[in-house]
């Protein structure tokens, strides 16, 4: 039974047969080739047979093994490598078609590779997720072909194979060492200027390139025969929330990731930035009622309980509640701290309405608000237009726009902060308004 399951005749078997069938046809009008025609009927048997037993002969004939991340990051091009050992005398053609989780929906994933004999290879592909959770995948398969092509030994390998999406810690790496590295222009991290010198001085150094000369110690330098500066040191131990709006608002998608994605992205990446920076990072979120919440500490432990809390969010994207985020924060964070809200508005209206709570949390807290560009009316704004439904549509997106402006502003007039930006630059700007803010010491 295994062996009938596992063979199936290949497309060349069956132009061959065709062709033999076509022969028949043809006896009918020239009766002499009617005996070659049979002698051809034998040869094909005869070497279908050989090639089962080429195939069949050997009871391990092919090896396979789907190697894949201890865990996939979210929304990033992850790396699934195969490695293939062909342990039969002769080259074969692989035909590979991996049985990818169901949240990819790819139905028509198919490699074709040959090997050759007694040799080992190995061969990848990407696979990029847009939601976090567990992805099962189903069999590796392997099809084998001999050098006579006409039919294929199936083997499989690899069922239910589980491995958990977590939030994009590919990112996590990338922007490691932002917090110490001062050649950060590749990455868009924006230079700030420091407004004085607030903070505590630490040491006397050699002048290098980016120095404030400001800093120089004129006595040091004339000891030294070299340029010296005074290093001062940022003040440490500051709490920072990311508070997470995870209502409907955030529901919107942009390239495959909601915008609650991107934003849990950026949390994990400022969050290491954070502590880096020996400051204390915590964070929590909100939609009904105010949930995942990790107090602002700067242990070991913490990036991982960060990662493991922004794994675990789900939320039916409900409309959320203003009024609680701001009792919880004024019941539970008694320290001044800085607060960075991810939330989208797109409105004034939809701004108004929360306004009252966004006043009383700046009012004992250093409040950034978080929120998103629709970068999808840039498209409508660009396009040139040719009739009056283009000219409409073209104005209402650039009052959207300049909505999304105003927004800001009123968010200035009563103090608080904020940062509007395209969801793939969320983690840089994210990155550059904590920096500014610790460079200008106004937390």
């Amino acid at each position: 039974m295994k062996f009938i399951k596992s063979l199936y005749l290949n497309n060349f078997f069956f132009y061959v047969f065709a062709g033999i069938i076509g022969l028949f046809v043809c006896a009918f009008i020239f009766p002499n080739i009617y005996n070659a025609v049979w002698f051809g009927v034998l040869v094909l048997i005869t070497f279908l047979a050989l090639d089962i037993l080429l195939l069949y002969l050997t009871r391990t004939g092919f090896e396979a093994d789907r190697v894949t991340p201890e865990k996939l990051s979210n929304g990033d091009l992850n790396p699934i490598t195969l490695i293939l050992k062909n342990h039969y005398t002769f080259s074969v053609s692989v035909k590979i078609i991996d049985e990818i989780p169901v949240q990819f929906q790819v139905r028509d994933f198919k490699l074709i590779r040959s090997v050759k004999a007694s040799e080992q290879k190995e061969i990848s592909y990407d696979l990029r997720p847009t939601e976090r959770g567990e992805y099962y995948f189903g069999y590796l398969n392997i099809y084998v072909s001999s050098p006579l092509r006409l039919i294929s030994r199936r083997f499989t390998f690899n069922n239910e194979q589980m491995v958990p999406t977590y939030p994009s810690y590919i990112q996590l790496r990338k922007y490691d060492l932002l917090a110490f590295s001062n050649n950060l222009y590749q990455y868009g991290i924006k230079k700030i200027r420091r407004i004085g010198h607030t903070m505590e001085f630490e040491q006397i150094k050699e002048y290098v390139q980016g120095d404030d000369l400001r800093t120089i110690n004129w006595k040091a330098t004339a000891k030294k025969n070299a340029l010296m500066v005074n290093q001062f040191q940022d003040e440490k131990s500051q709490s920072v929330y990311m508070a997470i709006d995870k209502g409907r608002v955030m529901q919107m998608p942009f390239d495959g990731l909601s915008l609650l994605d991107y934003a849990i992205n950026s949390t994990l990446v400022l969050s290491n930035v954070i502590l880096k920076k020996q400051d204390k990072a915590g964070l929590f979120s909100f939609s009904k009622k105010v949930e995942n919440r990790v107090y602002a500490e700067k242990r070991g432990s913490q990036m991982q309980k960060i990662l493991e809390t922004l794994y675990n969010i789900k939320t039916d994207f409900f409309e959320s509640d203003y009024s609680r985020l701001y009792v919880d924060i004024k019941k539970n964070i008694n320290q001044r701290s800085l607060i960075i809200l991810y939330t989208n508005f797109e409105t004034m209206d939809g701004l108004n309405r929360q306004l009252p709570y966004l006043k009383g949390i700046a009012k004992s807290h250093l409040l950034v608000v978080v929120f998103f560009q629709n970068t999808e009316l840039n498209a409508i704004i660009n396009k040139k237009t040719d009739t009056i439904q283009e000219v409409y549509d073209k104005v209402i997106a650039e009052k959207f726009m300049f909505e999304k402006r105003l927004i800001a502003n009123e968010l200035k007039k009563y103090g608080i902060h904020s940062v509007l930006t395209q969801p793939e630059n969320l983690t840089l700007d994210a990155i550059n308004k904590y920096l500014e803010i610790k460079a200008r010491g106004i937390l």
